[in-house]
């Protein structure tokens, strides 16, 4: 009964509402529909599209570090191994990770890259600049538990910033990187003159000992993404202000001037008035109308003669 009682009071106040202000509460229906179902779609689409986007921004810088740290391993490291006996400080420049981290660095000389981040965090590194910290850690551990994860990517808040990561697992493949990182005794004198004996040992073939892990700012893909889905929806708007204005005037003009006419002449006769005729009428639904109204008026005016003739 309270259900019922609410939904006759609307249909009361929609029976009494006029033909223009029904069609403007249905446009508007259509358009708020219309609006939250395009906003929805159009807001996954640009999010994946922002997802996307830094995703590819993120997986070019690892093939540019990964490529250093081939170059690095093939082409200057077996020039400059056999001098880590010989000189009093270690040769980090031979070294592929050093090689990627400086490189990395003087690409965030240029302002557009600042906020970039690159890093070998590793549970156990030689130089501590390359420790991971606890969110880069359960990382690792999440590689060392999956041999067949590849990757792992997400956001991470870091000083106030939203970034985007994309994470891979490194693995010890080359036998010869155990000379520096199986045991002191094997490590170079150099290596343990610069950086010491108690880290970065105890390395093991095919081990997962760390991950490469690249950091990408998200936030003004973002901004952008909103911008753009502002945008969208501004345009949105602004076409359907401009076909309810346009379904306003056609409504008006074409149709409710029309039959506001029709409805005086039909008043004018009912109260005895037979010289009211309609205007030309288009020969469309409106236009039937009111032919039909003429012909009642004509058998009304008939009728009345008659019944006059008979008074007399």
């Amino acid at each position: 009964m309270w259900v019922i009682y609410p939904l006759a009071i609307s249909q009361q106040l929609v029976a009494t509402m006029k033909i223009g202000k029904k069609v403007n509460i249905i446009l508007i229906l259509v358009f708020v529909s219309g609006i939250l179902i395009s906003g929805v779609a159009l807001s996954q689409v640009l999010e994946q599209k922002a997802k996307s986007e830094i995703s590819s921004n993120a997986q070019d810088l690892m093939h540019m570090v990964n490529s250093i740290r081939k170059y690095t391993n093939t082409q200057v490291e077996p020039i400059l191994e056999p001098r880590f006996d010989t000189e009093e400080r270690f040769i980090s420049q031979a070294i592929p990770s050093y090689s990627v981290r400086e490189v990395f660095e003087i690409f965030r000389y240029d302002k557009k890259y600042s906020n970039f981040l690159y890093k070998d965090a590793t549970l156990n590194p030689v130089n501590l600049r390359d420790k991971a910290d606890v969110f880069e850690t359960k990382i690792v551990n999440n590689f060392k538990k999956s041999s067949n994860l590849k990757s792992i990517n997400g956001f991470r808040n870091i000083s106030g910033e939203n970034l985007f990561y994309i994470a891979r697992p490194f693995k010890i493949e080359d036998e010869s990187c155990l000379r520096c990182h199986s045991t002191p005794e094997k490590a170079p004198r150099s290596q343990i003159a610069t950086y010491g004996r108690k880290n970065g040992f105890g390395w093991k073939l095919n081990e997962i000992v760390a991950t490469q892990i690249i950091y990408v700012p998200a936030q003004e893909i973002f901004n952008n993404v909103s911008r753009s889905f502002y945008l969208v929806i501004g345009v949105l708007s602004s076409i359907f202000a401009s076909i309810a204005i346009a379904m306003n005037i056609f409504l008006k003009k074409i149709i409710l001037r029309r039959l506001k006419n029709i409805a005086k002449v039909a008043e004018k006769v009912s109260i005895g008035d037979m010289e009211a005729k309609f205007e030309k009428q288009d020969k469309d639904e409106i236009g039937a109308l009111a032919e039909s109204f003429n012909r009642m008026r004509y058998s009304l005016e008939i009728a009345v003669n008659m019944l006059n003739q008979r008074i007399r």
